[in-house]
């Protein structure tokens, strides 16, 4: 099938290679030159594992290729994406939907023949129709569906995410819709993937749904974490106990920092506005919101306690600076506020992250960036780790101990236990969890 992906954004470059991976003719769509001239060069403008070879092989299979112009693909397309963003409007909170708007408009001015339009971008309930009246409102002739069809792609794990899903949503309000995301969808038939068709209010309040589900999760078991500090339990062995309840599960259920990223922040307050304007609030969601953003500011206070009270003059390493391991986001990212706040503390921060620091410099001011763990902790007072990537997760203890001014670890990913901290002689310091000494 031929398919135009509009937008080349994580979402977008992702579902479109892969798509191209599944044998469908793709073209994607960016504005941005730039972008699309490094894309034609074979430079992937995002980090995300596995990424740059997909985009390479189906490129040189003829499957995936890149444009400027909508209109050099979506007449002959079968089924046209939107993947375009739909950050928090600043203010209110809502999802702004300009750019899907303006795709929905540009949709319209090109499309030749019975065209499905699917909306990938995440969306606040409704937006289907929306983008349906405004093609209708310009080509009052044409023959098209507009279908929701929401991403759950993890960063880190997208491909993987994409080609084995736990589920498909689709919402298709007519059976030649249907018809056509089934065919794009195929090869997932094969693997007994479940391919759930809704209506597309359904489809769109499923997505939100979801990551609200799932932010709640982050948020209760760091509020049980809490609670562990005070009474003297372990939050780890907490989330055993519950998660071996199939009715609960294991996932997401870390103690942490809080969660960020491009999706749970922005989806989870454009829940709350949306459920506040049909007037059916959603308390539970907002207290997550609230509670998270409370959660990531108060994270620094932990590492001033852990240093007597004081970082005056001190050198705080911090090892990880995106929201999560295996990307370069930075958007909503624990660190952005922890490190200004020990900033404001009197610390000099000195950081370092595997992929994110060239997009964490244009956020983080005033920061030490260097390159390598031990080279982040020489010297330093405390050493804070905030992202849990992998290269950190096995340290050597002794060369940790020898660097630092004063071996003292505050651990906001419980990557390492509290017994072999005090064994190695490190002040130690976790999240929910006693601590040995």
């Amino acid at each position: 099938m031929r398919v135009t992906m509009i937008g080349t954004g994580y979402v977008g470059l992702v579902s479109g290679a892969c798509f191209a991976d599944f044998g469908h003719e793709v073209v994607c769509v960016d504005k941005d030159r730039s972008k699309i001239e490094k894309l034609e060069k074979g430079e992937i403008p995002i980090y995300e594992p596995g990424l740059e070879a997909l985009v390479a092989e189906n490129v040189k299979a003829g499957r995936l290729s890149f444009s400027l112009d909508p209109a050099a693909s979506t007449p002959k397309a079968d089924a046209v994406f939107i993947a375009v963003g739909t950050p928090s409007r600043r203010g209110d909170g809502f999802a702004d939907l300009s750019y899907v708007h303006k795709a929905a408009e540009e949709i319209a001015e090109v499309m030749d023949g019975y065209t499905v339009v699917v909306t990938k971008s995440t969306v606040p309930v409704g937006t289907g129709t929306e983008v349906e009246e405004i093609i209708r409102r310009a080509r009052p002739d044409a023959d098209f569906s507009v279908v929701s069809n929401p991403e759950f792609l993890r960063e880190g794990a997208a491909i993987e995410d994409f080609k084995r899903p736990d589920r498909v949503i689709v919402g298709a309000e007519d059976e030649r819709a249907q018809k056509i995301m089934r065919e794009l969808y195929r090869p997932l038939y094969l693997n007994e993937t479940p391919i759930v068709f809704t209506n597309r209010a359904t489809s769109e309040l499923i997505k939100y749904a979801s990551n609200a589900f799932l932010a709640t999760k982050i948020t209760f078991i760091n509020e049980m974490a809490d609670l562990c500090e005070k009474v003297g339990a372990n939050v780890q062995e907490v989330a055993r106990g519950i998660g071996l309840d199939g009715r609960i599960g294991p996932k997401f259920l870390h103690a942490g920092p809080g969660y960020g990223g491009s999706c749970f922040p922005k989806d989870t307050l454009a829940l709350v506005r949306t459920a506040q304007v049909h007037h059916s609030p959603t308390k539970i969601v907002e207290a997550v919101v609230e509670i998270n953003d409370a959660r990531k500011k108060k994270m620094a206070a932990r590492v001033i306690e852990a240093c007597g009270g004081a970082l005056e003059g001190k050198t705080a390493a911090v090892l990880g600076l995106t929201f999560k391991p295996n990307t370069d986001d930075m958007r909503d990212a624990p660190s952005l506020d922890i490190v200004p706040a020990l900033q404001a503390a009197g610390a000099h921060v000195r950081a370092f992250d595997p992929v994110g620091m060239r997009e964490a410099e244009g956020l983080l001011k005033d920061v030490e960036y260097v390159d390598g763990p031990y080279k982040t902790l020489d010297g330093a007072d405390v050493v804070v780790i905030v992202t849990e990537w992998d290269e950190f997760r096995a340290l050597d203890l002794e060369r940790v101990k020898s660097l630092m001014k004063a071996p003292v670890m505050v651990d906001l990913r419980n990557i390492y236990r509290p017994d072999e901290m005090a064994e190695a002689g490190i002040d130690y310091y976790s999240i929910g969890r006693p601590r040995k000494s």
